[in-house]
């Protein structure tokens, strides 16, 4: 199975594209020109020279049509012209979107919220994907850059998600929970990712107040994916 991050060249894309492929994932790294992808993939493995990783970079279009599954790691106000580009390779494919709504994207502070009109980031990108079978989940919104980067060490977080198939949801906590110390947690509908987006920023929030680069959260006494 190959993992397309779509917008891949940022430090969450990136992270993510990494800890993957250290897990043994064959990653494919986008960006919106393609050699800014190579560049990226090259330095990542010069920086990763002790693993072995099975990462290629490729223009976004090419990795969202060579890519099994596509998770999509754009700032909000690259999110609707990055899927609407890629629109056409995403036929029946399982698409994570890490996109969090906050005020950066309109010049304001990164701790507040941009409500949208469809609700969330992640239902803007199944609307745009509406009639191509693609089954949209929201994922990674709550697993800090820092987190990520911080290789090899463990990343002390739950991944909440949220989507509306079902096994498409059991098939990314399969790819979610190959990162050391993720628990991946189902919250339910893909209307969940209203609130699940909502707690990104509460957490920057958190990581500013307390001068830390790893606030995450851990969800208690529940299994980590509802199997019933």
């Amino acid at each position: 199975m190959k993992v397309s991050i779509i917008g891949g060249t940022g430090p969450q894309g990136l992270g993510i594209g990494e800890r993957l492929a250290i897990a043994g994932v064959d990653v494919i790294i986008g960006s919106r020109k393609e050699e800014k992808a190579l560049e990226v993939v090259e330095q990542a493995k010069k920086d990763l020279a002790d693993y072995d990783l099975n990462m290629v970079g490729m223009a976004n279009e090419d990795a969202a049509k060579e890519g099994d599954v596509l998770i999509i790691t754009v700032p909000l106000a690259a999110q609707k012209p990055t899927v609407e580009g890629i629109k056409e390779f995403c036929t029946d494919k399982i698409v994570m979107d890490a996109t969090v709504p906050l005020e950066t994207a309109i010049g304001g502070k990164p701790f507040r919220f941009v409500d949208l009109m469809e609700g969330s980031a992640a239902e803007r990108t199944a609307s745009i994907l509406e009639g191509t079978g693609a089954k949209v989940i929201c994922a990674f919104c709550n697993i800090s850059n820092s987190h990520l980067s911080n290789i090899p060490e463990e990343i002390d977080c739950d991944c909440l998600i949220a989507g509306d198939d079902k096994e498409a949801k059991e098939t990314a906590a399969e790819i979610i929970d190959k990162i050391p110390g993720i628990r991946t947690i189902d919250t339910g509908i893909l209307e969940k990712a209203r609130i699940i987006e909502k707690i990104t920023p509460l957490l920057i929030g958190l990581n500013i107040k307390y001068r830390s680069h790893y606030g995450g959260l851990r969800i208690t006494g529940i299994p980590a994916l509802d199997k019933e």
